[in-house]
């Protein structure tokens, strides 16, 4: 605060936000002991709303467009306020700004896996990621709950609360309607419209809208996924023994691709088919051993 705020307090009669773009959704006019002079002029722009609170309470509310700070708009304040001598005093208020435009493209994601039961694979884990949309429904209800007395109010405030409050109506949701995970990719729509209704109860209590949450995606941990590519397999060649010729070929696939590894793959199909046994030379067949000699000269001497 400046030493001049007193004195430019008295000149500053229009009272507006320059919104830029930002995730603010509540911002407080800054003013020299709360006090905003008597016909002063408020502009509120498209996208926007004014809360006038006095004294911790909420007096007025203003939509968009240009007002004129008076007693004869502001009916309620004025009770409240009890200003002597015509009204010339200033008024001792705050004013809110509220955002009202959509927050779009807003991510949520599940940070620890949901546990379930699924009828055909057992007990899994999944993690479910989307997006979703917030807006102001309600600006009282968001100054009374939310913000209190607080300069400034921003969506990153409220974006974690927001998360797993989607995260946990997912879960029940998940749960009651039983969906086999590997269905779940065909009902995505059906499940975004469950949460979207959830929410709606849940969030209005903030002031809030949550919107147009969309699944992108649930999936299951990268070994579970694997196992399953693995049964397709077996499905798809229709027998174990099939599977294992199915397997062999991708081995000697990857390793004609791979000559450095050649040899080592022909040696592990090698020992798969009881063929690791040492394989002697010519050479080393028609040597004799040196006590096979010594035997065969002994039975010489016999004769």
């Amino acid at each position: 605060m400046g030493l001049l705020d007193p004195l430019l307090g008295e000149f500053i009669d229009v009272v507006e936000w320059n919104e830029i773009g930002t995730d603010q959704l509540v911002w407080r006019f800054p003013r020299y002991k709360d006090a905003i002079k008597s016909g002063a002029q408020l502009i509120v722009r498209e996208g926007q709303q004014a809360v006038f609170v006095n004294e911790g309470r909420i007096a007025d509310c203003f939509e968009p467009g240009r007002h004129r700070l008076s007693t004869r708009n502001l009916p309620l304040l004025t009770t409240l306020l009890a200003l002597p001598t015509a009204f010339e005093s200033p008024f001792k208020a705050e004013v809110y700004f509220i955002s009202m435009r959509r927050f779009t493209d807003q991510r949520w994601g599940t940070k620890h896996p949901i546990l379930l039961r699924d009828a055909e694979l057992g007990p899994i884990r999944l993690r479910g990621f989307g997006t979703f949309e917030v807006q102001v429904s309600n600006p009282q209800q968001l100054i009374i709950n939310l913000n209190g007395s607080n300069p400034t109010f921003n969506l990153a405030d409220i974006q974690l609360q927001l998360r797993n409050l989607i995260v946990s109506r997912l879960a029940d949701i998940l749960g009651e309607a039983k969906i086999p995970a590997l269905d779940l990719a065909a009902n995505y729509d059906e499940l975004s419209a469950s949460l979207n209704k959830r929410l709606a109860s849940t969030s209005t209590d903030y002031g809030l809208e949550i919107t147009n949450l969309l699944v992108e995606n649930i999936a299951l941990p990268a070994e579970v996924e694997a196992a399953i590519d693995r049964r397709a397999a077996i499905g798809l060649t229709g027998n174990l023994d099939d599977f294992r010729t199915y397997q062999e070929g991708i081995a000697l696939e990857k390793a004609a691709a791979n000559p450095a590894g050649m040899a080592a793959g022909a040696a592990g199909l090698a020992m798969g088919f009881g063929l690791g046994e040492r394989i002697q030379t010519p050479t080393e067949g028609s040597k004799a051993k040196p006590n096979q000699t010594a035997d065969a000269n002994q039975d010489n001497d016999e004769t």
